[in-house]
């Protein structure tokens, strides 16, 4: 799931949780926008995590460059 679907399932919940005013039997459509909302709070901070995780810093124009040989014989 993507930034987008984790997005969509906050405004999915929201929707639910505070725009509907209809009802339907045996379902309480506020605790399903409640439950939509967390599951996306969750992915989006998942997705956050992993992506910080896999985002490297380029080395600065300025800096010196180390080449190292491996001289074991």
């Amino acid at each position: 799931m993507g930034i987008g679907g984790c997005i969509g399932l906050l405004a999915v919940g929201a929707i639910l949780t505070f725009a509907v005013d209809w009802h339907m039997a045996g379902v309480n459509l506020d605790l399903v926008g409640i439950i939509f909302m967390v599951v996306g709070i969750i992915g989006l901070a998942t997705y956050v995590s992993i992506l910080k995780r896999r985002r490297t810093q380029p080395p600065s124009p300025g800096a010196p460059v180390v080449d190292v040989e491996d001289n074991r014989r």
